[in-house]
């Protein structure tokens, strides 16, 4: 029989992975270096895992789980649909500030054409974009939100939110930048309160909006 492997032997596996990823990247991550920053042997590694591509897709699934999880509760939050959309933006927004680095690298491989990394985009990214999608659709069903295609809706929100926490994040995290910048892109980028200004600016930008009467140009009277 063989021996009972330790409990949590893979979640300090994970946890290893999740704090190399940034820096290694699919190419460069190392089975070895995982196995001795969790300080677990080779052995336990492939009893848990197998082989390093399932360990990578594990590592990558984890904590998007995590976010996703949470993101399925959006049904279950109070108010109506644009209430609803701002929950499901802070949920995704705080889980790109939160994993930015890890986030940045998935990216990265993903466009460098790792296959593992774009595999996982292409199974996953449709899911949380799908749940915003659909929030906007029933909110221009409503009279809620602009009656553009959705895409370009979604434009708006998401771009608003992923694009400055990973670029603001890459130079946050880049080292080359004076404690002052750091501590003003942290405060009006990747901050909770500079997020809620975005997330607010981009539902003001697909709501409905009244259309604006021209005005009649009063006549113009002569000097008598």
């Amino acid at each position: 029989m063989p021996p009972r492997p330790s409990r949590n032997l893979d979640l300090a596996l994970l946890q290893a992975g999740r704090e190399l990823f940034p820096d290694r990247g699919c190419a460069a991550m190392s089975v070895r270096e995982v196995a001795e920053k969790a300080g677990v042997n080779l052995g336990m590694f492939h009893y848990h895992f197998k082989s390093r591509d399932a360990y990578l897709r594990s590592l990558m699934q984890l904590g998007y789980e995590e976010m996703f999880s949470k993101l399925t509760l959006v049904d279950e939050q109070a108010g109506d649909t644009v209430e609803r959309l701002r929950y499901a933006l802070r949920t995704i927004s705080r889980f790109v500030r939160d994993n930015r680095r890890f986030v940045a690298r998935l990216l990265t491989d993903a466009l460098n054409g790792e296959a593992i990394a774009r595999d996982f985009l292409h199974e996953n990214l449709p899911r949380h974009l799908s749940v915003v999608r659909g929030l906007i659709a029933a909110g221009q069903r409503e009279g809620a939100f602009a009656p553009v295609p959705v895409p370009q809706a979604m434009g708006v929100c998401v771009g608003s939110l992923a694009f400055p926490v990973l670029a603001g994040g890459a130079m946050v995290d880049s080292g080359m930048l004076d404690a002052q910048t750091v501590r003003m892109i942290d405060t009006v980028l990747v901050s909770n309160e500079a997020l809620d200004q975005r997330i607010e600016m981009a539902i003001r930008g697909i709501s409905q909006s009244k259309p604006v009467r021209a005005r009649r140009a009063k006549p113009s009277r002569g000097k008598k």
